[in-house]
This record gives structure tokens, C-alpha cells and sequence, in this order.
């Protein structure tokens, strides 16, 4: 299952907040809502953070949402690295999300 929160940022940036896997028919349904988001609010950014597993039609969605425009950001480290090994840049929020915290 995948969750997706939206927050309009401004009249022309919008914001996905993702929790839970994307897989199969969820990652079909990311691609959905971005492509219509893209085009009411024309700046779409993805959240990575709630996220704790992507297969492979995910991992492809993803890169097409980013040869499309779409901003990801807050993936784990190890998302990171599957993403930026497909050539997805994933942009850093400043916190390092696999640190202990404390």
C-alpha cells in the first residue's frame, strides 16, 4: 500500500509526502497524481522519507517522474543509492535520516 499526502506549498508548488511501498499498480498511481499535479501547480516535489520499499516498476517511476521534473528528495541512504545509480538525483534535506537518533 501506498500513501501519498499532498501540501500546496504556493499557488505553484506542490509537495508529496509518500508512506509505504512503491510497488506494481502503487507506483502506476504515484505517476498519476504527479503528471496531473505537474500540471495545476507546475512544480512537483516527492518525499522519500515514509517510504520502506521500491521495486523495480518503482524504481522506474521514479526515474520518469524525474525526467519529468519532479523533484525527490528524502530517501535513506540506501534508496539513494539505488536511485542515483538509475541516474535519479535524489536531493538531500539536511538531515541524515539513517543517523541514530539522539
Amino acid at each position: 500500500m501506498l500513501r501519498i499526502t499532498s501540501d500546496a506549498i504556493s499557488a505553484t508548488r506542490v509537495a508529496l509526502t509518500l508512506e509505504g511501498r512503491i510497488v506494481a499498480q502503487w507506483a502506476t498511481l504515484l505517476e498519476r497524481e504527479c503528471s496531473s499535479l505537474l500540471g495545476y501547480f507546475g512544480t512537483v516535489s516527492v518525499d522519500l522519507a515514509g517510504v520502506v520499499a521500491v521495486d523495480r516498476f518503482g524504481v522506474e517511476a521514479l526515474a520518469r517522474l524525474h525526467r519529468a521534473s519532479v523533484e525527490i528528495r528524502g530517501a535513506s541512504s540506501l534508496l539513494s543509492s539505488i536511485l542515483e545509480a538509475e541516474g535519479v538525483p535524489v536531493a538531500r534535506d539536511g538531515r541524515d535520516r539513517d543517523a541514530p537518533p539522539g
